[in-house]
């Protein structure tokens, strides 16, 4: 059984397809890349698998159970979390206030909040600026906290926008990290990301979308040869 199944989703907006018959399944604990050009329906399909959207034909299963029809809270409940491409802390609580917010899903008291947010700060690297408010965070380390938030609610899947967007290369590296411990301690994760160097080194398959439809599927290796994959995206991204 496949850990998520998206089957023949679409979603139309004022008449207009923002996805089309979209298919895809996703493995326990592979890492799947989902890439495109702007406006290819990338954040919208993530909005639907997240239950911010309910499709307008086609289910979402997660562990053989249909969450399409669910709200964002029942489905990060079930155990999917996700990052937003725009960082949104809360801006004036601190970052260890931040993570212990996102703890308390899965904690029973507020020592057990505690303690995973003080563990996950650590796992993120962001200990030593637990006690900063949020909103004067650099750009890197606002993208760790939104990561850092995700992996508080204890998620079995982890959805990724663009987690690695703006990061200088010291940044990036850290990130990288950051994500193979993730993978290493059994979490799923789908990541939508511009930087190819990036997705073609840690994902394991890898979905293409151009114009709300996919236009292909496939190993790194496969996607970077798929004559209809450079035409609509990595040849503009070579040339760019």
């Amino acid at each position: 059984m496949f850990f998520l199944v998206v089957r023949n989703i679409s979603i139309f907006f004022g008449g207009l397809a923002a996805l089309s018959n979209i298919s895809f399944s996703v493995n326990k604990g592979e890492i799947l890349g989902l890439i495109g050009p702007n406006g290819a329906g990338k954040t919208t399909l993530f909005n639907v698998i997240n239950g911010f959207y309910r499709p307008s034909e086609g289910d979402v299963l997660f562990k053989g159970n249909t969450i399409s029809h669910l709200k964002p809270h029942q489905i990060c409940t079930l155990g999917i979390a996700r990052t937003f491409q725009v960082v949104k802390p809360l801006r004036r609580m601190s970052v260890y206030d931040n993570v212990l917010a996102s703890a308390f899903l899965r904690a029973k008291n507020r020592s057990q909040a505690e303690k995973i947010a003080l563990d996950i700060l650590e796992f993120a690297g962001l200990y030593d600026a637990r006690d900063l408010i949020s909103k004067g965070l650099p750009l890197g380390k606002r993208k760790r906290l939104e990561i850092a938030r995700a992996l508080a609610t204890d998620p079995e899947m982890l959805l990724l926008d663009e987690s690695f967007a703006g990061l200088n290369p010291t940044e990036l590296n850290e990130s990288i990290e950051i994500i193979k411990k993730i993978r290493a301690r059994g979490i799923t994760m789908m990541i939508i990301e511009h930087h190819m160097k990036v997705i073609m080194s840690i994902s394991d398959r890898i979905v293409v979308l151009n114009y709300g439809e996919k236009i292909a599927e496939g190993t790194p290796l496969e996607i970077a040869a798929n004559p209809l994959v450079v035409a609509a995206y990595l040849g503009d991204m070579a040339s760019a």
